[in-house]
């Protein structure tokens, strides 16, 4: 089954620096297959037979021992981003005028009530819940009303991985 490999938090400024060829050997090296990359934030398609957590296990401790860093990963199946993607509204963007941005949820807030404790201001955007991800819209005027920015400080951050709308479109057109 064509699974993809959401990383948290790499390549993003100067930490965690991950070159993609290590993180594709790295998966080679735990028995996966057809593995490929997507650009440089941290996206593995591979096919296992292993059970999606046994992979995770095997690739985080793989991480820590090469880098000495707890790197979070997501394994979600191209199925799963699919039924996610099919949740964007057609309109919403990456543009001159909007943003839309799609969190991938692990499973300790993976719950529609997650909404309710996002730090924003939700008069200045849109947000759907759908299984395995929140999906937002906001108008890049009222980006910094919305107060998106101070997710990045919330409990909740740590257990979400982010993408934007196109990456999030590719990859569930795996």
């Amino acid at each position: 089954m064509k699974n993809v490999a959401l990383f948290r938090g790499i390549n993003v400024g100067k930490n965690n620096r991950i070159d993609m060829k290590s993180l594709k050997s790295l998966f080679e090296m735990n028995g996966c297959h057809n593995v490929s990359t997507y650009i440089n934030s941290g996206n593995v398609i591979f096919e296992s037979d292993k059970r999606p957590e046994i992979v995770v296990a095997e690739i985080e401790s793989g991480l820590l021992e090469r880098m000495g860093a707890k790197i979070s990963v997501l394994v979600k199946t191209v199925h799963e981003l699919a039924q996610i993607a099919s949740q964007i509204p057609g309109n919403w963007e990456n543009d001159t005028v909007q943003r839309t941005d799609i969190a991938y949820l692990f499973d300790k807030i993976d719950t529609e009530d997650v909404i309710n404790e996002l730090p924003v201001r939700m008069e200045y955007l849109d947000v759907i819940y759908t299984a395995g991800a929140l999906i937002w819209n906001v108008k890049r005027e009222n980006y910094n009303k919305s107060q998106l920015n101070k997710l990045v400080g919330h409990r909740l951050y740590q257990y979400m991985t982010i993408r934007n709308v196109n990456t999030a479109r590719y990859l569930a057109g795996l």
